[in-house]
């Protein structure tokens, strides 16, 4: 008898979990993605920032599903589908068929209609994101040493991050750790802790998905590391020379360098085909409204998992796009499948909030359970650091990013502080 054909599209969370699921039952799985390695995104700041390299995290689809001889690896980019013949295209037209298909593709940064601001204020979604931030993170301080003008010298010392979310916070806390723990005494004609660290939120408060005390006590945290916060203040232009801010009725002007986005996420082009071809409906941010068990209305077939998906809590409110959503969305959209070819229906998804957690620094960050309690501190620091450890993939990546963490930690000295020129789009690598 032949086996189901499930096709996967996305490596990320909801993804691959989807594809470990399935590992081992009567199907026949194939995961797509048009990167070969799964990418573990909350980190990608500490990239950014010089704590760890680009392969601390990230690790090869391959190697992490090779137990699995269901499981079929696939390089290549979904660009289109034929949901009647149950077809997915791919970037060369090849046409992959499926029986099930679980899409996880992702989400992009969202500019909020300012696509221009993109080369200026670059995000934090990629490995080659990261390594951009790094480069011009650490440039910025070498240029700074390099003009005389003080004015100038300001302006390169002046860092701006738009969006006060977890993101935002972290990159935030890890630049005043950066500035005012390693940096110092490594240059001649400039303190680096002289730094000035804009973090902007449009809304009232830093961490508005968390609760009120959550908020308040990062806010006290960047504050000690320096950080300015400047909340209800909205983005109005981005330019190479620094951007223009409004507060209330007064604007503002501040002359960066370097600034960088946390704003916004949009979900990937795919859901737009999606609309087309089988009359989603999507939400502001791009993302697909699906059933409740995560199906596609009209075609129970297709599943939306991630930050493709737009779920709504109990309470009414959209699930965020974060990284526990995504494996429990794929957990679940594996086990309905099996549940459709057996007959049955599993119980509508719920999601099971395991809280929240963001760090602020060397030996501070903030954690919310799901449950609502909220605590910061060592402890705090402590629990966010064993919970990113043990989602990390693959034994080796566990090690080296905890003996790195330990090591940075005893003598405040990232180790990858590499500036490296990427090519440009078209160039070869």
């Amino acid at each position: 008898m032949e086996r189901a054909r499930v096709v996967i599209v996305g490596g990320g969370f909801g993804g691959l979990e989807a594809a470990r699921a399935l590992g081992g039952k009567p199907v026949e799985v194939t995961l797509i993605d048009r990167r070969n390695f799964h990418l573990f995104q909350p980190l990608l700041y500490q990239v950014a920032t010089g704590g760890l390299s680009e392969a601390d995290i990230a690790a090869p689809l391959r190697a992490i599903l090779k137990g699995w001889p269901n499981i079929t690896v696939r390089l290549g980019t979904a660009v289109d589908l034929n949901p009647e013949a149950r077809l997915l295209l791919l970037e060369e037209r090849e046409a992959v068929p499926y029986d099930f298909l679980i899409l996880a593709a992702g989400s992009r940064h969202h500019y909020f209609g300012h696509p221009e601001w993109e080369p200026e204020a670059p995000g934090l979604k990629t490995l080659e994101d990261a390594l951009e931030v790094r480069r011009r993170v650490f440039l910025a301080f070498e240029e700074a040493e390099r003009v005389r003008d003080p004015q100038e010298q300001g302006a390169w010392l002046r860092f701006v991050i738009a969006g006060g979310g977890p993101t935002g916070v972290e990159l935030a806390g890890a630049l005043g750790e950066l500035t005012r723990g390693t940096l110092p005494g490594e240059f001649r004609r400039i303190r680096p802790e002289s730094a000035e660290i804009v973090l902007v939120e449009a809304q009232e408060r830093l961490l508005p998905g968390y609760r009120p005390a959550a908020s308040a006590r990062a806010t006290r945290a960047l504050n000690r590391l320096g950080v300015r916060v400047l909340t209800k203040t909205r983005v109005l232009e981005i330019s190479s020379q620094g951007v223009r801010l409004q507060q209330g009725e007064k604007e503002t002007i501040l002359a960066a360098r370097t600034v960088l986005w946390a704003a916004g996420n949009r979900a990937a082009p795919l859901t737009q085909t999606l609309q087309e071809r089988c009359g989603a409906t999507l939400d502001r941010n791009g993302r697909v409204f699906v059933r409740e068990d995560l199906s596609l209305p009209h075609h129970p077939e297709i599943f939306i998992v991630g930050d493709t998906a737009s779920v709504r809590s109990p309470s009414g409110d959209p699930l965020p796009a974060i990284a526990p959503v995504a494996v429990q969305e794929g957990r679940y959209a594996a086990r309905a499948i099996l549940a459709r070819m057996r007959g049955e229906r599993l119980q509508p998804f719920r999601y099971r909030s395991p809280g929240a957690m963001a760090v602020i620094g060397r030996h501070e960050a903030v954690v919310q359970t799901g449950r609502g309690v909220v605590f910061g501190g060592f402890l705090a620091w402590l629990v966010w650091l064993l919970v990113h450890i043990r989602a990390l993939v693959g034994f080796e990546n566990k090690l080296v990013v905890f003996v790195r963490w330990a090591w940075s930690y005893f003598t405040r000295n990232p180790g990858s502080r590499l500036i490296l020129d990427l090519p440009e789009k078209g160039e070869p690598q």
